[in-house]
């Protein structure tokens, strides 16, 4: 592979590739944009098979990172990081302090959180090497698992999409497919339960299914999911499962969830609205976490970090609003109101090269 065409075509900045033998390390960090400011972004620990597989998908993610950033209206880049192994097996205090020295040498061009096969007890050792970290437990000043405001974030994407699909927000009216039962799976499925809505869930993990089941939910396989004869499509587990082997099975006419990178292909968003499903692009429906943690950087205020997620139900309306003008898919809508953002703001200034943030009320990291 040549990596250099590789970052070209991507865009992206700078991709460090983190190694360290005696803490059995090995992960990569790619920062794609800092023209709205340093790039946040989570940090996913996940056995990939190869270590090509772990570059696509850190530099897939991160590009993600910076249009969810831009779309959500927040002075925040796009990053990402990787670390290659089993989140079951594999995670020692080791292992998180040294990719938090690899993280502090950046000097703030990249803020870490939690992804998938992270949690909060992982981010404190993390934090430990670094101030670059968001998402930390709320005696840091941080504000903990951001797997709620996630789900509530994903939840105003919901009602922006039946609004625009049926005229309506009354989500118990309606039935939704799960995909992924996981922290924000879970989370949403709770949201969805207490306005009574029919909802069928599906995980590779039987326990976390078993959580939905006692919610009320339906449970049903892996596979069967796409099979549902639901309203809405809530992909809330890993990517590219709107493909050309899924599509044709679906029934749904909204696809909205928190999943990264829902859609396999660019060109698949066009055939999925040739069959009259309304998607809501992802990056704009689960930005409630980055929103949340975002307002880390001037101390922690929930209040306000629920106002703030609330603004999503308007960015995905704006998005399907963009599409039916413009005679676009809504995920090329999203892309020209995050690419417009980033244009505009880039010819004020340049991209940010170093630590200009603080965390207010945080102790013992370094400064």
């Amino acid at each position: 592979m040549d990596l250099f065409a590789k970052l070209h075509q991507t865009e992206h900045e700078q991709v460090v590739f983190c190694h360290n033998k005696d803490a059995s390390l090995k992960a990569i960090i790619a920062i794609h944009n800092t023209t709205l400011g340093p790039a946040l972004g989570g940090l996913r620990m996940w056995p990939y098979e190869t270590e090509q597989d772990a570059l696509d998908d850190v530099l897939r993610l991160s590009r993600g990172m910076t249009y969810k950033a831009a779309v959500a209206g927040l002075n925040l880049g796009g990053g990402k990081s990787v670390i290659i192994g089993d989140p079951r097996t594999d995670k020692t205090e080791a292992l998180f302090r040294a990719l938090g020295r690899f993280i502090e040498s950046l000097h703030g061009r990249y803020i870490t959180a939690e992804d998938v096969g992270i949690d909060v007890n992982d981010m404190e050792y993390v934090f430990r090497e670094t101030s670059n970290v968001v998402g930390v437990h709320q005696v840091h000043g941080g504000s903990g698992d951001p797997s709620p405001f996630t789900a509530y974030g994903t939840m105003q994407g919901v009602r922006a999409s039946l609004l625009k699909k049926f005229g309506n927000e009354n989500v118990g009216k309606y039935s939704y497919a799960v995909q992924g039962c996981g922290h924000v799976g879970y989370e949403l499925v709770k949201l969805m339960r207490a306005e009574n809505a029919k909802v069928f869930v599906s995980d590779i993990n039987e326990e976390a299914v078993q959580q939905c089941v006692e919610l009320g939910c339906e449970a049903v396989g892996v596979d069967e999911i796409y099979d549902v004869d639901a309203d809405v499509f809530s992909p809330t587990a890993l990517g590219a499962i709107v493909n050309e082997d899924t599509l044709p099975r679906f029934k749904f006419k909204i696809i909205c969830g928190a999943a990264n990178n829902q859609l396999a292909t660019e060109e698949i968003c066009g055939e999925v609205e040739a069959r009259g499903i309304l998607y809501a692009p992802d990056y704009a429906v689960n930005a409630g976490g980055l929103m949340n943690v975002s307002i880390e950087f001037e101390g922690y205020n929930r209040e306000r970090a629920m106002r703030m997620m609330r603004t999503i139900y308007y960015n995905v309306g704006k998005i399907f609003d963009i599409a039916e003008r413009d005679g676009i898919t809504s995920a090329q809508a999203a892309d020209r109101v995050a690419e417009e953002r980033i244009t505009a703001i880039g010819k004020l200034k340049l991209p940010f090269m170093g630590r200009s943030h603080s965390f207010p009320g945080r102790d013992g990291a370094p400064k």
